[in-house]
Formats: structure tokens, sequence, C-alpha cells
């Protein structure tokens, strides 16, 4: 069996590569095998979730530790979770294995840009009005209104609709009450006397 890179090796390779590619190549590249993806994630999620339609997606997250790497990492919900930067979601119908795009957002700066520019080329305006309602904080009405469909919710919305199935489910409620306040009387001050000398034990 062939030992594969690790993504460390890889990033170092990645670093010492001189060659010039064309963006729209590596976008291309990094985009082929995404409705193969969000098909597995479904498919994975199938009897998972008890519903007829359920969300799928994905977000594009860096690497803490390797500055090179971008990783895609795939999701299921019952619900429209929040929209971030760099997130695409789909709504997925079991009956015909479908995907319908719910939304696609870039990264943090291109949509800021978006949502500034008055006028934008065609090919940007519905990822300009996507831009638009997430920061007017308007984001969920617009989905639903683009797709007319009013029973999509947000996880807030599902959660309360949903609570007393999920009580139920998951037991007692349980409510925490009033917190009491700390005690700084329990605190005492010590005197430390620092003999210049290292303690050996």
């Amino acid at each position: 069996m062939e030992k594969r890179k690790t993504a460390g090796e890889l990033q170092i390779q990645a670093c010492g590569d001189s060659t010039r590619y064309d963006a729209l190549e590596v976008g291309h590249a990094l985009t082929d095998d995404i409705l193969y993806q969000l098909k597995q994630c479904a498919h994975e999620h199938y009897h998972k979730l008890d519903e007829p339609e359920f969300i799928v997606g994905y977000v594009i997250a860096g690497d803490p530790l390797l500055r090179n790497v971008m990783r895609k990492k795939f999701f299921a919900y019952l619900f429209l979770p929040s929209p971030r930067p760099n997130q695409a979601m789909f709504l997925y119908k079991k009956s015909d294995d479908s995907l319908k795009k719910l939304w696609v957002l870039p990264n943090a700066l291109t949509m800021a840009c978006l949502s500034e520019m008055p006028r934008v080329d065609p090919k940007f305006r519905t990822m300009k009005a996507w831009s638009d309602a997430f920061f007017n904080k308007k984001f969920f009405e617009l989905i639903r209104y683009e797709q007319q469909r009013p029973d999509l919710l947000s996880e807030h919305e599902y959660l309360n609709a949903h609570r007393e199935e999920l009580i139920k489910c998951c037991g007692q409620n349980s409510d925490p009450g009033v917190t009491e306040s700390f005690d700084f009387s329990k605190i005492a001050a010590y005197k430390v006397i620092d003999s210049g000398e290292p303690a050996l034990e």
C-alpha cells in the first residue's frame, strides 16, 4: 500500500512550486467534485434525518496551522443554518434525489464590496442581493421569498416549533434557576516571602 503524503508535506511542496497557475482553472478544480460530495453528504444523512427534504451544504475553512490549506466541511440540517462567508447551502429532496441551490456566499471581503456597490454586473446580482440581505439582517426573509417557501425555518424558529417534541425526546425541561453570586470573602491573601534562593525540592 502506497503511503500518502501528509497535509504538511503537501504544503511544503506547494510553497516550493514556482509554477504560475490560471485562477479560473484553479477555481474549476476546486468545484469539480462539489456536486458529488454534496450528494454523498445527503445520502449519508438520508436515514438519519426523517424528513422528506433537508438542507445540505458546505463551508470553506482555513487551517489554523497550515497557511495554504483550505478545507471543505460538508454538513446537513433540518433547518436553515446561520449564513456566513464562504458558505453554500442547498435543499435536498429525497423523492427525486435532487439538490436546489438556496445560497452561495463568497468570502467576507467580496460580500462587503458587493454590498457597498450601487450597481454590479448582471452575473453578480443574486450574490449582491444575498450580501445586502446578510448585512441588513433580512437574509432568511430573502431566501424564503426567492424559493417561494415560507415553511423554510431558521434554527431558532425550528427549535421553537418543535420544542415539545425535543423536550420529550431529550428528557425533562431543566430550569437553570438563579445562580449564586461568588463570595469574595472566601479569598485569603498570603504573604509571599522570596528568599532569593531556588527551591531544591
